[in-house]
């Protein structure tokens, strides 16, 4: 009971935490949606005039700002949330794994927000790809709730899926795998790298696939390598 006690104790911190981070993102609305909308006001293939997005349902524009400052509050508040994670799971945990475990977290942030820039980079020439391929009859004019979730999802998939060096090393000190077996699955990696990138990249684009499955192949690779100065 006491452990449940803790547990409920860091969740109420943590929905606190996300609470207070999406207030933050509601009043900083507009800056977020027009750094979000950047990429489809540099599309040459949209609307003459203002850059702006279309909405057709009155409840529409409400929806949106709770969304962004939804996605906000998550986002400003994942550091109280590791930190909380942390600190229930730190009693549990012996010396050894302890001093696995901080650049365990630290990589991890690091790789998502690495994906997070990557997919920001990657998008406008992503989005010039799937509006350009209907042809040059076709305009585009979208609605914030169908872009922002295009968006939104290739930054999550971007973030997860750079978490993939992370499992691959935490594997080799678990002992289900070596750097030896993975240098040999090599040939088959590459082929089920991009198969992964294909069917995770919300927009199903060559310039996402490709810019998602370099760096997971550099990435396996580097783990390989961390697998093998591990076992020295």
């Amino acid at each position: 009971m006491e452990h449940l006690g803790e547990l409920r104790r860091r969740i109420i911190i943590s929905l606190v935490a996300v609470a207070a981070g999406a207030v933050v993102g509601f009043v900083a609305y507009n800056g977020i949606l027009d750094f979000l909308i950047d990429p489809y006001c540099d599309l040459e293939n949209r609307p003459p005039g203002p850059c702006s997005l279309f909405i057709t349902d009155p409840l529409e524009g409400f929806a949106t700002r709770i969304k962004v400052a939804s996605y906000a509050g998550l986002m400003l508040a994942s550091p109280v949330v590791l930190f909380q994670l942390w600190r229930f799971v730190t009693p549990g945990l012996n010396p050894n794994e302890k001093r696995y475990a901080v650049p365990f977290v630290f990589s991890s942030i690091l790789l998502f927000g690495f994906g997070v820039l990557l997919a920001k980079i990657t998008f406008p020439q992503a989005l010039e790809f799937l509006v350009g391929v209907g042809g040059e009859d076709l305009q585009a004019i979208f609605s914030p709730s169908k872009y922002l979730r295009l968006i939104l999802l290739m930054i999550v998939a971007f973030g997860v899926a750079f978490q993939f060096p992370v499992l691959l090393v935490f594997l080799q000190l678990a002992g289900a795998l070596t750097s030896r077996r993975l240098a040999g699955w090599r040939r088959g990696a590459v082929v089920m790298i991009f198969v992964v990138a294909a069917v995770i990249t919300p927009s199903q684009d060559p310039y996402s696939l490709l810019a998602m499955a370099g760096p997971m192949y550099l990435f396996y690779e580097a783990s390989i390598l961390i697998g093998r100065l591990f076992k020295k």
